[in-house]
């Protein structure tokens, strides 16, 4: 494992390379995300300025769920979205017949070797945002919560690196599945909104069970926001679910990669 980690670490280290050849762009990113970010806080506060609730969100709570899908979001892309959005063009140019040939873990290579660090500025937001909502609840956060937010955190993420990097195996029979991986982007909408904002119509419920049970992203970002807020009606079968549902998208998402590399035919031959 520790080789691992040093090629981990060198591909931190070409990306951060790469960020500081271009400052202008990530000032530009920056501003953006900025701007990105002040928008969504002003939408939701003239929201909560007419209502007390969202459902059995309050501000604050909604705050913390906002921070939370805003933190998953980052380090999805600052880590595997550029490697997933380029995958098809690395087997188009035969680029994945020297990540084959490379004495490491193929799929290793191609989900970390490019690296979106200003994205970073995205997870300080979100980071400043939860602290702030906390502040505002005013409920102590023991450290056992806190060391199942980070895990849960992590199990998010794992679970929508997995439904990215199993998107971006069907480039090996599509050649380009720019319309699949925008999907990602459509499907992940979703889970912007806490579950409970879905239910009081058929249509909602119907979403709501769909991105809860069959494609759970609306369960793996809900689940750390109520651990975090101490709104979690049955924490244990939340944090078990969500666990398990990282775990075995893990699992499926490396079945699928091995079986569409033995479905490839290298670009020399």
């Amino acid at each position: 494992m520790k080789y691992y980690g040093r090629v981990l670490w060198t591909f931190f280290v070409n990306a951060l390379v790469r960020e500081m050849s271009f400052r202008s762009n990530f000032v530009i990113n920056f501003i953006t995300r900025a701007f990105w970010f002040t928008a969504q806080i002003v939408l939701f506060e003239l929201i909560y300025g007419q209502v007390a609730s969202i459902n059995d969100w309050s501000r604050a709570e909604y705050f913390a769920f906002m921070a939370t899908g805003m933190l998953i979001n980052a380090l999805v892309e600052a880590f595997f979205m550029p490697n997933c959005a380029a995958f098809s063009e690395t087997i188009r140019t035969g680029n994945l017949d020297f990540a084959l040939l490379k004495p490491i873990d193929t799929q290793f290579l191609v989900s970390l070797e490019k690296m979106d660090l200003s994205m970073i500025t995205q997870v300080l937001f979100a980071v400043g945002l939860l602290g702030y909502a906390l502040l505002e609840l005013g409920r102590p956060i023991s450290l056992g919560q806190a060391i199942t937010y980070i895990c849960l955190v992590a199990a998010a993420v794992a679970f929508f690196y997995s439904l990215m990097i199993s998107l971006a195996c069907t480039s090996i029979w599509f050649g380009r599945n720019q319309g699949l991986l925008d999907f990602w982007f459509y499907v992940t909408i979703f889970a912007r909104y806490p579950s409970s904002i879905y239910s009081g119509s058929v249509m909602g419920e119907v979403i709501r069970f769909l991105f809860s049970y069959v494609i759970p992203i609306l369960l793996v970002v809900t689940v750390p926001a109520r651990v975090v807020t101490s709104m979690l009606l049955d924490p244990k079968w939340g944090i078990a679910m969500t666990l398990a549902l990282a775990g075995l998208s893990l699992l499926v998402s490396r079945r699928v990669f091995q079986f569409s590399l033995t479905a490839y035919r290298s670009a020399s031959s």
